[in-house]
Protein backbone atom coordinates (compact mmCIF):
# COMPACT_ATOMS: atom_id res chain seq x y z
CA UNK A 1 0.00 0.00 0.00
CA UNK A 2 1.15 3.30 -1.11
CA UNK A 3 1.62 6.69 1.28
CA UNK A 4 -0.82 9.12 0.54
CA UNK A 5 -0.85 13.11 1.78
CA UNK A 6 -3.83 14.63 3.47
CA UNK A 7 -4.32 17.77 1.10
CA UNK A 8 -5.47 19.72 4.35
CA UNK A 9 -2.42 19.35 6.45
CA UNK A 10 0.38 17.04 3.83
CA UNK A 11 0.58 14.85 6.53
CA UNK A 12 1.63 11.05 4.99
CA UNK A 13 -0.51 8.50 5.69
CA UNK A 14 -1.72 4.74 4.74
CA UNK A 15 -5.21 4.69 6.09
CA UNK A 16 -8.14 6.21 4.15
CA UNK A 17 -8.73 9.07 7.19
CA UNK A 18 -5.91 11.82 8.45
CA UNK A 19 -5.36 10.94 11.98
CA UNK A 20 -4.52 14.85 12.37
CA UNK A 21 -7.44 16.68 10.79
CA UNK A 22 -9.66 14.27 10.04
CA UNK A 23 -9.88 14.99 6.88
CA UNK A 24 -10.26 12.51 4.16
CA UNK A 25 -9.06 14.36 0.92
CA UNK A 26 -6.06 12.78 0.11
CA UNK A 27 -4.03 12.49 -2.61
CA UNK A 28 -1.19 10.10 -4.17
CA UNK A 29 0.25 12.67 -6.48
CA UNK A 30 2.92 14.12 -3.34
CA UNK A 31 6.63 14.80 -3.87
CA UNK A 32 9.12 15.16 -1.42
CA UNK A 33 9.09 14.25 2.53
CA UNK A 34 9.80 16.01 5.66
CA UNK A 35 10.03 14.44 9.32
CA UNK A 36 9.62 16.50 11.66
CA UNK A 37 10.23 15.88 15.86
CA UNK A 38 10.31 18.81 17.35
CA UNK A 39 7.14 20.93 16.18
CA UNK A 40 9.08 23.87 17.82
CA UNK A 41 12.04 23.85 15.54
CA UNK A 42 12.83 26.34 12.51
CA UNK A 43 12.50 23.84 10.11
CA UNK A 44 9.22 23.13 11.29
CA UNK A 45 7.97 26.46 11.74
CA UNK A 46 9.34 27.50 8.02
CA UNK A 47 7.06 24.15 6.54
CA UNK A 48 3.93 25.80 8.59
CA UNK A 49 3.77 22.18 10.07
CA UNK A 50 2.50 22.43 13.79
CA UNK A 51 2.85 18.51 15.27
CA UNK A 52 5.68 16.01 14.94
CA UNK A 53 5.10 13.39 11.97
CA UNK A 54 6.02 12.64 8.34
CA UNK A 55 5.47 15.08 5.87
CA UNK A 56 5.01 15.83 2.00
CA UNK A 57 6.66 19.04 0.49
CA UNK A 58 4.75 19.06 -2.87
CA UNK A 59 0.97 18.15 -3.01
CA UNK A 60 -0.67 18.46 -6.86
Amino acid sequence: MTEKACKSCRRLLKGNLCPACKSSELTSSWKGVIVIFNAESEIAKEAGVTAAGKYAVRIK
